[in-house]
């Protein structure tokens, strides 16, 4: 006896209710991962007074005085925002710098020690920055580099550079072993191969590495509020400061995380597609691993 098909009208409406139940549960969770972006937004735009009325005001006649302030006034964060894109800057240029050979040595080359130094690499990102501080205070105040940014570069480099390095081996042990071989046969050398076979092929790997060290230096606090200064204040440590024990200035706050947001926006949106396309990259290849 042939089965009897189920009707099309509910299933169709069992699809539409999986359909209506998927769409509550995503905007849910993106109105949660978003709220903390537009109370930030909205503040930004309100008084000091409005920002402390109770019940919260939900329509309020907006003001860019906290802008100004935080931009052009007494309390501007233009100075601190060169030294964040100094110090983030140069930390990521070296990071990526050393980093890449670095990650190269351990993914492709066999020589004693090398499941060791890989060891140590991962056994670096395992210690508390806090338990680090006080250590570099002491040494950076021994040969004169605290408040520089010289001081700070090569602090920030040290976290940076175990985390680009596990995060660039993966791409690199995806790039197949026969490309490298096929130049290497053809007496390209091992420099060459690297650099015209090897490396434009991890160029997704890059651009990944290179944003996310940079947006870990641009957004670091600890660091720079305890080996800054006067001269070296970056803008996480400026945002601190209109937090006191008497008041905390939160549309001044606010504004001044917007502005400091911009710059690292423009970083994502102007590197969005490599981005993506290294990510797409480092999950699907898989070939070259030996």
């Amino acid at each position: 006896m042939a089965a009897v098909p189920a009707p099309e009208g509910p299933r169709m409406m069992r699809g539409a209710s999986r359909q209506v139940v998927l769409f509550a549960v995503a905007g849910l969770l993106v109105s949660v991962w978003a709220f903390p972006v537009l109370w930030a937004l909205l503040t930004s735009f309100k008084t000091e007074r409005d920002v402390l009325a109770y019940p919260p005001l939900l329509v309020f006649t907006p003001t860019l005085a906290n802008y100004r302030d935080v931009l052009w006034g007494p309390t501007s964060i233009l100075p601190n925002l060169w030294s964040s894109a100094v110090v983030s800057c140069c930390a990521t240029l070296l990071t990526v710098a050393f980093a890449t050979p670095a990650a190269y040595a351990l993914a492709r080359l066999r020589y004693p020690g090398r499941r060791a130094s890989g060891f140590y690499v991962l056994v670096t990102q395992m210690l508390p920055p806090v338990g680090l501080v006080i250590p570099y205070y002491l040494v950076l105040q021994r040969i004169g580099a605290l408040d520089t940014y010289t001081g700070l570069v090569v602090i920030y480099l040290t976290f940076s550079l175990p985390f680009a390095i596990w995060l660039l081996v993966s791409y690199f042990e995806d790039v197949p072993y026969e490309m490298e071989e096929a130049a290497l046969l053809d007496r390209a050398g091992r420099l060459r191969a690297f650099w015209h076979v090897v490396l434009p092929q991890v160029r997704g790997g890059l651009a990944v590495t290179t944003v996310f060290v940079f947006l870990n230096a641009w957004n670091e606090f600890m660091f720079a509020v305890v080996l800054g200064g006067n001269k070296v204040r970056p803008v996480t440590v400026a945002m601190f400061n209109f937090i006191s024990v008497e008041q905390t200035q939160w549309a001044r706050l606010a504004a001044g995380a917007m502005v400091a947001m911009a710059p690292v926006i423009l970083v994502g949106l102007f590197a969005q597609r490599h981005i993506v396309k290294g990510l797409t990259v480092g999950a699907v290849k898989g070939g070259g691993r030996r």
